[in-house]
């Protein structure tokens, strides 16, 4: 059985659906992180095996190996990569991307630049939100949010969620990271972004990276929006589209993380208002409340 050899250093939000954990070691003088992914097993949900679900189980490894990001415009990848694999899974190994603490609209604009790339792969995620919607559906909705003050605005959305999802489809579709979090987007080479963590690589709705990414930035949606537009080639979209494609992602992904955080403190003892402040509660209400006015813009639509 796989095991981390001894002297790795754990990294912190390792573990997933496949992935078993990631690691900081040297190889010679050269820092790397290893991750290792895991083949999925019978009874595993069959998501983990279809090549065009956002879980897919080996994407990573295979866009990593491949060299399908590391020439792409605005975001790339770093060239170093190796994948060993055994009848267990994948042990990827890439290279230690520095920080560069690249700036809020630095980050915008390169996303821009990445959704007119051109991606050519055999196995790239498609319908990530939807997806995600899904599993929330099959969990029985914001059903813990229907207990908080934002009751009414989350049952008014919910109803009108495969519109919304249905007005996404409608949009231009384009190369997206799928994950771009600051914490996946931290390298700097010239004008792009080095990004880590490729395994929800595909394609998607313009705009909906940044509404993504725009729920853990410092700066607010419309000025991501305007450094988005500078990046994304003429003539691929609006920026009627782009704030569209930005605003319902960033609004039912905070709304996604906020019910999933209050149900995980909802059955414990005391009222369900004095769980707000909870550390692991508290970030993904701030968060949606930086969406006040993209929901109300939505309410309106």
């Amino acid at each position: 059985m796989w095991q981390p050899e001894p002297g790795w250093l754990a990294m912190p939000g390792g573990s997933g659906t496949s992935t078993v954990g990631v690691w900081r070691t040297v190889l010679g003088d050269q820092p790397v992180v290893v991750k290792r992914l895991a083949r999925p097993a019978p009874g595993d949900p069959d998501e983990l095996s279809d090549p065009h679900h956002p879980a897919y189980w080996r994407r990573a490894a295979d866009v990593l190996t491949s060299g399908l990001v590391v020439g792409t415009p605005g975001l790339r990848a770093d060239p170093q990569a190796a994948a060993e694999e055994d009848e267990d899974g994948i042990t990827l190994t890439q290279a230690w991307v520095e920080d560069a603490a690249n700036s809020g609209l630095f980050v915008a604009r390169c996303l821009g630049t990445f959704a007119g790339a051109t991606l050519d792969g055999p196995a790239l995620a498609r319908g990530q939100l939807r997806h995600r919607m899904t599993r929330v559906e099959r969990n029985g909705g914001w059903r813990t949010l229907a207990r908080t003050t934002v009751a009414d605005v989350a049952d008014h959305l919910w109803s009108r969620r495969l519109a919304l999802l249905g007005g996404l489809d409608d949009l231009p579709q384009v190369p997206q990271h799928g994950d771009p979090t600051p914490a996946n987007l931290p390298g700097r080479d010239g004008d792009d972004v080095l990004a880590l963590d490729w395994g929800t690589l595909g394609h998607g709705p313009v705009g909906a990276d940044l509404g993504y990414y725009a729920l853990q930035a410092r700066e607010e949606l419309e000025p991501l929006v305007e450094a988005y537009l500078l990046g994304l080639p003429d003539g691929l979209a609006s920026p009627e589209q782009v704030l569209h494609g930005a605003r319902v992602t960033a609004v039912l992904t905070a709304l996604n993380r906020a019910e999933w955080a209050l149900a995980r403190v909802a059955g414990g003892e005391g009222a369900l208002a004095g769980k707000y402040r909870h550390p692991a509660v508290a970030p993904h209400l701030r968060a949606l409340q930086r969406q006040a006015t993209h929901l109300e813009a939505l309410l309106r639509g």
